[in-house]
């Protein structure tokens, strides 16, 4: 005997669409352009990108270690081994072995944050951001050396608005820049 083939055949346990009735994929939903979410800002755009295409690679030692004192407070040392390449003319590369120590203070605060940088090559590194109200922030960096005009400061103003971020940056060395983005969907 020989049994059907469709008799072994579990029932199919989908339900046809009924007659005039769209798919839900095919629905598109509507954009309320009114509530459209914050966007990040452009610079966080621009890191990411940096990141993912020019990893941060290095050859030799590095050592960082933070310690904190309190909730707010922490230091941090960073030691790092390893030959520095130098630019010439040619293709060739000159690789000179290096060594630094960085000494470093951290203060975090919900409106403010501060951070200092020691370099045993003398530089000394400072960043500030502080919230001066729920939309608008300051940011600062700056740089000073030992070496004549390399020493170098930044100064960024960020304006949060409801679908879109602004920020205004001011330098030394006639820098000045703006940038704007606006969410012009959910997603984008």
């Amino acid at each position: 005997t020989t049994v059907a083939m469709a008799t072994l055949v579990p029932p199919s346990t989908t339900v046809p669409p009924a007659a005039g009735s769209k798919s839900p994929a095919v629905e598109s939903e509507k954009v309320d352009y009114l509530n459209l979410p914050c966007p990040i800002p452009y610079e966080e755009i621009h890191r990411e990108a940096l990141m993912s295409l020019k990893p941060e690679l290095f050859e030799g030692l590095r050592f960082d270690f933070t310690k904190g004192l309190n909730q707010r407070f922490s230091l941090s040392h960073s030691v790092f081994m390893g030959p520095t390449e130098l630019p010439t003319q040619s293709t060739d590369i000159v690789k000179i072995p290096t060594a630094h120590y960085e000494f470093g203070a951290n203060f975090i605060d919900p409106k403010m944050m501060l951070i200092g940088r020691v370099l045993t090559d003398g530089r000394v590194n400072a960043r500030v951001k502080c919230d001066l109200s729920e939309n608008l922030s300051l940011k600062a960096n700056g740089q000073l050396t030992g070496e004549p005009h390399m020493s170098h400061g930044m100064v960024n103003f960020d304006y949060k608005g409801k679908d879109y971020k602004t920020q205004f940056q001011l330098g030394n060395g006639a820098l000045f820049g703006a940038s704007y983005i606006q969410s012009v969907s959910p997603h984008l």
